[in-house]
Parts: C-alpha cells; sequence; structure tokens
C-alpha cells in the first residue's frame, strides 16, 4: 500500500470513529432547568450585531459553575470581542461546543476535558455586558447538514451548520 493511500485510509478511519462516538450529553450549567432558558430563541431574529441568534441563552447567577457538556478537546480557551470568555470543544460526532459570556474562564487550548468538568463561571463577557448574566451555548458542525438549509429565514445557508442545543437540553 503506498504511503499516501496509507494516510488517507487513517484520516477515513479517525473521521469515522469521531462520527459513531455517542453523544453523552449534560446540560452545561450547574443547577439549570429548562425554565432557565427560552426554548424559542435559537435561530431567532432580529438579535443585534449576530443578525440570528445561532444558540441558546442560559440564565444563571454570576459566578454559577459552568461545566463541559461533553467530552472533548479544547480548541481554543480565550476572549473575542462578542463573546467575550468563551470555549471551543470539539467532541463527539466532530461536533463543536462554544461556551460564550463566561465571567472566568477555567479550561487551556489544547487540553482534554471530561463530561462534567467545569470550564468556567456564568458572567456578562463580550456583548452581554450590562445584560443578565448568562451562557451563550452553540452546537456547530464542520459537515453540513443539507437539509437544515432554510432558504426563508435570514443567514439560512448557515442553519446548515448549527444544531439545536435546545433539542438537546430538553432532552436532558
Amino acid at each position: 500500500m503506498k504511503k499516501r493511500t496509507k494516510i488517507l485510509f487513517t484520516i477515513l478511519i479517525i473521521i469515522a470513529i469521531g462520527l459513531i462516538l455517542p453523544q453523552d450529553f449534560k446540560m452545561p450549567v450547574e443547577n439549570a432547568t429548562k425554565n432557565d432558558f427560552n426554548k424559542d430563541s435559537f435561530w431567532h431574529y432580529p438579535w443585534g450585531k449576530s443578525i440570528t441568534h445561532k444558540g441558546v441563552d442560559i440564565f444563571a447567577k454570576k459566578g454559577t459553575k459552568i461545566n463541559s457538556s461533553v467530552s472533548g478537546l479544547v480548541l481554543y480557551a480565550g476572549e473575542i470581542p462578542i463573546g467575550g470568555e468563551i470555549s471551543l470543544i470539539i467532541g463527539p460526532k466532530w461536533r463543536i461546543h462554544y461556551y460564550a459570556h463566561m465571567k472566568d474562564n477555567m479550561s487551556s487550548t489544547l487540553s482534554w476535558v471530561n463530561q462534567g468538568t467545569t470550564i468556567g463561571t456564568i458572567g456578562t463577557s463580550g456583548n452581554a455586558k450590562g445584560k443578565a448574566p448568562h451562557l451563550h451555548y452553540s452546537i456547530l458542525t464542520p459537515i453540513p447538514y443539507f437539509l437544515r438549509y432554510d432558504y426563508k429565514s435570514r443567514q439560512g445557508w448557515k442553519k446548515m451548520f448549527y444544531l439545536n442545543p435546545i433539542d438537546y437540553l430538553i432532552n436532558d
């Protein structure tokens, strides 16, 4: 077998393993319930600078623990203008879990976190300054779900890359 073929085969095996790993999902905000978020907020328009709300805001007292909803690799932990203190974690099925507006970020880039590991605390960083403390939580997929394309909504093509986290929170 040629070296190039071996490399391609290895990559395909890694992708397949990532896709078949079960996603055991847990609520990321400690002690939060279905009453702590609006079940209709995903893909809400209009929504400030981001135009469309691509996640869910889970409200809690400032300083409440944020735990990783899945086990995975922290791709980035740091600060960005809109999200403030954030963590990006890639987990099973190659899904990227985005945690934003944290007060304290307790994860570090390229570290492994287990499900339930505390990665930060609820805050109001980024464009959440002056608003009620909350976690903005999104789930992204690098593999597009073409049937999710929504030609009727603003930014509907992006819907192929965002999964509704509320579906997972309600089933938790």
